[in-house]
């Protein structure tokens, strides 16, 4: 909700509990000869007070006025046309699909995501991959060859071949194997399909569901990706670091080590362990010893970074830490070297209740989320009834071509096909309705087989048909949905016309408001005031050659430059009309025309110089402009009311307003 909305629909609110004392589509009041009814009254006036209270007379009748006063303003906005214009439909547009999220949401699947979520989140997992790269729009033929390629690959493993051989032998993940120097780049050794730790999130939706799914030691089935296809081996399960932040005392090798460099460095870091051990502190050894000079300035500390941004070895040392402040033993990561590292902190998994709220956002946002859209479209399509004709969209097989993909389609092929596509309830969706979507659709973009491409457009038509027809539907099946969208309409055309006839106009009509003010003034008074300055002094010594000053008329900016110099500045002066609790100081002392005796501050002295007395007197419009703005307001307001109750019959029943009370 808006803040422009948030004051105005505060009593805007959906009905709770109507009384049973009278029916809820009984006349309780005609407006401009429109009847209003109980139902449409009761359900925001019990809204707005305490659940469960009895009703009181007094303040019912107080909210009638309010409610009459409202209803008097929407009325007028719509005879102004204001629910016509653009911007007001554009943004009532708006709200209203934010509002009608949760009816597209299946609650069931979504917590059923939540919580595999929640329980994925709880460990750490490392895995290998064997990587066949097929992308999502591959042709049937290109999927099948790469499928093929992971199964006999799987084969293999099973039948006792080393996993990290038929990742050489096979992958096509260009990380896994050797890269030779080149003059762009140096040698990077593979990692043999070992993608280090990850847990929930930090892989694709259908990797992350294969690993966690596979036990440790073991190898998944090939798993489709938007990537392609992958066997997964998971090599270690930890229970999750979650949030956690280390140090470590590193030690690197030099610039192409030899064996007994390496030895070197082993040695070095053992002695630097023992030191540990026998009561060194971390913080010391690593400002003299650690050769990351990034983290060693802050006793080694690292930034904050998930299980999926370490290398593996590090974050299987830091799983063998038990408690925070205690370190590893030495950690050997290839190609840089050796560190020990200690925990500095670490947050455990919340409960489910403390987790759900940033997992279900996260969830929403993911593409798991689809699983979500998917119940939803099969929900709509078994409650109203749904058909779609396959050989419709397969004739866009040969209509659509490639000049698609430079946004240069001409459909003048599909002139003339009106062959229904398919039909939810009792509307059909034809060719000519999906020759339309793909001309909305269609931009530069990479080149794909065209079969693929209209498969995947319609499946987007088709799915935005079916829940735009479920659309069409949310009033008049959900009476709660409809009540608070004819909330935010009213509150709208509220908000816009109120803006107009009071807040802006008060602020815009200068004139009015220099009329208003003239008419009022005696109502923004200033109390008794005193016209002073404030004399404040570092120098006590000197309080009484600044009063001599004062005595001989000198002017207080004379003063200043007698008392100050460039470098040094001993006297300060505030000068002003002041009102009790304006000033402290001022407030200490008698208010009579004179200089003040001296009062100690911490640095100093400070006394006050009264001129003179200054009597009530109206403020000026500038010196209370908020205050007179906000009265002027009420004052448009009031008179915009009084003309809307004449302009507009009001006609309650007594006898039945009665009857709720």
């Amino acid at each position: 909700m808006s803040l422009k909305l948030s004051g105005l629909l505060l009593f805007l609110l959906f009905f709770l509990n109507v009384t049973a004392q009278v029916d809820n589509n009984t006349t309780l009041m005609t407006i401009a000869g429109k009847p209003v009814t109980v139902g449409e009254f009761m359900s925001i006036y019990q809204k707005n007070n305490v659940k469960g209270e009895a009703i009181d007379k007094k303040s019912m009748d107080e909210y009638l006025d309010l409610f009459i006063n409202f209803k008097l303003k929407v009325l007028q906005a719509e005879q102004l046309g204001l629910d016509t214009i653009t911007s007001f439909v554009k943004e009532l547009d708006g709200y209203r699909e934010q509002l009608a999220k949760p009816y597209f949401t299946d609650e069931a699947t979504l917590d059923r995501l939540v919580k595999e979520a929640y329980d994925r989140k709880k460990s750490d997992l490392r895995a290998s991959h064997i990587f066949f790269k097929v992308r999502p729009e591959a042709t049937p033929k290109d999927t099948l060859t790469a499928l093929s390629k992971a199964v006999e690959a799987r084969e293999k493993i099973l039948k006792g071949a080393k996993f990290e051989d038929v990742v050489l032998e096979y992958s096509e993940d260009p990380s896994a194997k050797d890269r030779e120097a080149t003059p762009q780049h140096p040698f990077m050794k593979g990692n043999k399909g070992d993608l280090g730790y990850f847990t929930v999130f930090d892989m694709v939706y259908p990797f992350e569901t294969a690993a966690f799914n596979t036990e440790a030691g073991k190898i998944s089935k090939p798993v489709r990706t938007d990537y392609g296809y992958h066997v997964v081996k998971v090599t270690d399960r930890i229970p999750a670091l979650n949030d956690f932040v280390v140090a470590h005392l590193f030690l690197g090798f030099p610039k192409n080590a030899t064996a007994a460099d390496s030895a070197r460095v082993k040695v070095r870091i053992d002695s630097l362990y023992n030191l540990l051990r026998n009561g060194a502190k971390f913080e010391d050894l690593v400002k003299v010893n650690s050769e990351d000079k990034g983290s060693s300035s802050r006793g080694g500390v690292l930034p904050k970074r998930g299980v999926n941004r370490l290398m593996p070895e590090f974050i299987a040392a830091i799983s063998t830490i038990q408690n925070v402040g205690d370190f590893s033993a030495p950690v050997l990561t290839p190609g840089y070297g050796w560190h020990i590292i200690k925990l500095v902190e670490r947050k455990g998994v919340g409960t489910f209740d403390e987790e759900k709220a940033e997992l279900k956002q996260r969830v929403q946002k993911d593409s798991r989320a689809q699983q979500v859209t998917a119940a939803v479209l099969a929900r709509i399509k078994t409650e109203y009834g749904f058909s779609e004709n396959p050989k419709a969209k397969e004739e866009f097989y040969t209509l659509v071509t490639d000049s698609i993909f430079n946004g240069t389609w001409n459909s003048a092929a599909a002139n003339g096909k009106y062959d229904v596509m398919f039909t939810i309830g009792k509307a059909s969706y034809t060719q000519k309705d999906f020759t339309r979507f793909l001309l909305s659709k269609q931009k530069k973009q990479e080149k794909k087989e065209i079969r693929l491409y209209v498969n995947a457009q319609y499946d987007a038509f088709l799915e935005e048909g079916i829940l735009r027809y479920e659309d069409g539907f949310l009033e008049s099946k959900y009476p709660d949905f409809k009540a608070l969208m004819k909330e935010y309409r009213d509150g709208i055309l509220l908000f816009d016309l109120t803006d107009q006839k009071v807040w802006s106009k008060a602020i815009k009509d200068t004139a009015g408001l220099q009329d208003f003010y003239l008419k009022n003034k005696y109502n923004y008074m200033w109390g008794q005031r005193v016209e002073a300055s404030i004399f404040t002094l570092k120098n006590p010594a000197l309080s009484q050659k600044v009063k001599n000053f004062i005595k001989s008329n000198l002017k207080e900016d004379d003063i200043l430059k007698e008392m100050n110099s460039d470098t040094l500045k001993v006297l300060t002066i505030e000068s002003g009309r002041f009102s009790k609790k304006d000033n402290q100081y001022v407030d200490t002392i008698a208010w009579v025309p004179g200089v003040s005796n001296d009062i100690k501050i911490a640095n100093g002295v400070v006394f006050v110089n009264i001129k003179r007395i200054v009597k009530s007197e109206p403020k000026t419009l500038n010196e209370a402009r908020g205050l007179i703005t906000a009265d002027y307001q009420n004052y448009l307001e009031k008179d915009w009311i009084r003309s809307l109750r004449a302009k507009y019959p009001v006609v309650v029943n007594r006898e039945v307003l009665a009857k709720i009370k």
